[in-house]
């Protein structure tokens, strides 16, 4: 077994805008404080908007390493000002950027589109076996129905499909679904 990588950089997709969970933003400090106490990176997108602000608000105060990667109208808010941000105006090349840059992705309850966003990001790097790791909080059912298409379709199409797509049901089991992910390669 590989060991783990001692800084992993996480592409983490949320968002606390829309309908759903109302304890969305805690999850979101939750996540970021576990994952910056690990060491982890986090990366997340921006469009004009942050919509994860928790989640990088709490990994920097728990002194994690965090980077935006956002288009050319993007604005921090004051809080995070000091947060490094790489600027791309091509959606499809932020993508790209996320999943270069990553060693597995995170998706976190949030929007259909974060959640889009996570599945254009993992295919940008070829899906499937080739593609990473991918880790979703199932919390409160949020990604039941992409749990039911795993174990459907991608179970049956993808070698080691339970190595590339992880779900878990509680925040206290993420960090172990993550560091087990980036110590079991697809391959």
């Amino acid at each position: 077994m590989p060991p783990l990588p001692v800084n992993p950089t996480l592409a983490v997709f949320a968002a606390d805008k829309g309908p759903g969970d109302a304890e969305r933003a805690a999850i979101m400090s939750q996540a970021g404080t576990v994952m910056a106490r690990h060491g982890a990176r986090i990366v997340v997108l921006a469009e004009v908007e942050l919509d994860c602000i928790p989640l990088v608000q709490a990994a920097r105060i728990a002194g994690g390493d965090v980077l935006i990667l956002a288009d050319t109208g993007f604005v921090a808010p004051t809080a995070l000002v000091d947060v490094p941000v790489e600027r791309i105006e091509d959606a499809e090349a932020r993508l790209k950027r996320a999943h270069d840059l990553a060693h597995a992705l995170v998706g976190l309850p949030g929007s259909l589109a974060s959640a889009a966003a996570l599945y254009r990001c993992w295919q940008r790097g070829g899906g499937g076996a080739a593609g990473k790791p991918v880790v979703l909080l199932n919390h409160h059912r949020a990604f039941e129905s992409l749990r039911g298409f795993a174990a459907d379709i991608i179970s049956h199409s993808v070698n080691h499909a339970d190595r590339i797509v992880c779900f878990t049901d509680s925040m206290d089991d993420l960090w172990n679904k993550i560091a087990w992910a980036l110590q079991h390669p697809s391959a």
